[in-house]
């Protein structure tokens, strides 16, 4: 391929294999992140014996230092010049770096010493996430360049939510109903297993999708025209593009939200076996039933964007989610759910579990959406496509506060003398009301907040199709890109 010189990238359509091919490198993602929002902390915790405030530090420390690379990856991104464009260097270059260092973060040489595995978990987690980034950053803003449509933008991120959940949802699967019943649930084997495969699965995911999508690189955009690259001026330039107020709006939901699915997601191993008692054995059909529920999403969410703006269906979504997903725990906590002994108790779990994937899954897709149509907002008062920057800072946000609520769950469980190792059904009764009143309510909060933020988002249908018509006929009102005001009469139409 030859480097691109125009700013005006040849018109694509979009077709089916542009979607599939997009979505399949989530599946990294999706292998990554079930790894360290499920299993890791209760792996170092439970199996290898690390203290709960010491494994949920490591990851807290990784998902900062994860954090403060997402913007810098993206800005990296957004100004490569290379014959294989802005994205794909970065795309094909992590592939196997990332897979051995995800195998590696699950198999620790034999340490003995508490500060030592602390060490050791929290710079190979450093490492993962950093190498995951290198990826994902780059890849997720293709959207953002394969299509300015409002609509489309949605189908494409429905194909990557739902590829990126199967990613997730199989390593699950083959964790709860293969690794786990053959080996055992507090097994070092189980996880080393774990890693190997998930370490291939992101490989085959990464180098196939940055294939796939190689033969779109002649219609991706040009890197901004800059006077200068230096870093003052670069740091200058990312202050005026954040500084976007529907990205802002976005910032905060995403770091809002993040804060309550870290600590879900961290807590949610302890509270299948020991909130809700369900063995592994019987929790992997709820699991394998979730791909129904990252299937649904890729018809639902254009259905109902097409009928109402973004914001709005983001807001439906959200608002049902704020009482339906901590539902089952604030009534048992009232003493109002039946008893671990009911037959009721695991389909009404497995419905919940289903319904509530879906809402996830959907949110996201809607949100990141919403995120996409943000880029040409910035360019008509900028003149800068950073698409690269605005998806890797609204990461950034996700993952500091997803590493918070890990954090305050591994403090948690200290905190209440959760039990090392215990089995299904030994712990205390005393001790698993104190898990639950710290996953249910606490989600409920910073998820109504996360709401109050999405408030704020102004960009509509007929403001985006005006803006997109405007820089099709002038792309760059700011010729040097340098952050002069535009001349555009309507530029603040939202």
């Amino acid at each position: 391929m030859s480097e691109q010189t125009s700013s005006n990238p040849p018109k694509l359509v979009i077709t089916a294999r542009a979607r599939w091919m997009y979505g399949l490198g989530s599946v990294a993602y999706g292998v990554k992140d079930n790894g360290f929002s499920f299993f890791l902390l209760f792996y170092y915790n439970q199996v290898l014996g690390l203290p709960g405030i010491l494994a949920g530090l490591a990851i807290l420390i990784a998902m900062m230092f994860d954090a403060i690379s997402d913007p810098l990856v993206g800005v990296w991104s957004d100004n490569t010049h290379s014959r294989l464009g802005r994205r794909h260097p970065f795309m094909y270059g992590s592939a196997i770096p990332a897979a051995l260092a995800f195998l590696a973060i699950w198999n620790p040489p034999d340490i003995t010493s508490h500060a030592n595995l602390f060490i050791y978990m929290t710079i190979s987690a450093i490492v993962v996430r950093f190498l995951v980034t290198l990826y994902e950053v780059p890849s997720s803003a293709i959207v953002a360049e394969l299509t300015d449509d409002y609509d489309e933008r949605t189908k494409l991120l429905g194909y990557r939510y739902m590829m990126g959940w199967c990613g997730g949802i199989v390593m699950a699967i083959l964790n709860w109903g293969v690794f786990m019943v053959a080996f055992g649930t507090t097994s070092a084997t189980t996880f080393q297993v774990y890693g190997a495969v998930g370490s291939l699965a992101m490989l085959l995911a990464i180098l196939g999708s940055s294939w796939g999508l190689h033969r779109y690189i002649p219609y991706m955009h040009a890197p901004p025209q800059r006077e200068s690259y230096r870093l003052w001026q670069l740091l200058a330039d990312m202050k005026v593009t954040l500084s976007n107020r529907n990205f802002l709006a976005l910032f905060m939901a995403g770091l809002l939200a993040a804060t309550g699915a870290g600590l879900s997601a961290a807590f949610d191993t302890y509270i299948v076996t020991h909130f809700w008692e369900i063995p592994p054995e019987k929790w992997r059909w709820v699991v394998c039933s979730l791909f129904l529920s990252a299937l649904v999403p890729i018809f639902t969410t254009p259905y109902l964007t097409k009928r109402m703006d973004k914001k709005r269906a983001a807001i439906c979504i959200y608002s049902f989610q704020i009482l339906f997903a901590a539902s089952p725990y604030m009534l048992r906590l009232a003493g109002w759910f039946p008893e671990n002994d009911s037959a009721w108790v695991y389909p009404l779990i497995w419905m919940h579990a289903l319904i509530n994937v879906v809402m996830i899954v959907m949110f996201g897709i809607v949100q990141s959406s919403m995120l996409a149509d943000v880029v040409e907002h910035s360019q008509e008062t900028t003149g800068r496509r950073e698409e690269g920057l605005f998806f890797a800072s609204r990461s950034f946000a996700q993952k500091a506060a997803a590493g918070t609520g890990i954090f305050v769950a591994g403090l948690a469980l200290d905190v209440i003398s959760f039990p090392r190792g215990a089995a299904l059904g030994t712990v205390d009764p005393d001790i698993v009301w104190d898990l639950g009143f710290i996953y249910g309510p606490a989600k409920m909060l910073v998820y109504l907040l996360a709401l109050t933020s999405i408030c704020f988002y102004q960009i509509t249908r007929t403001g985006h199709d005006n803006r997109v018509g405007r820089l099709r006929d002038d792309p760059a009102p700011w010729p040097d890109g340098q952050g002069q005001k535009v001349n555009v009469a309507d530029a603040k139409q939202v």
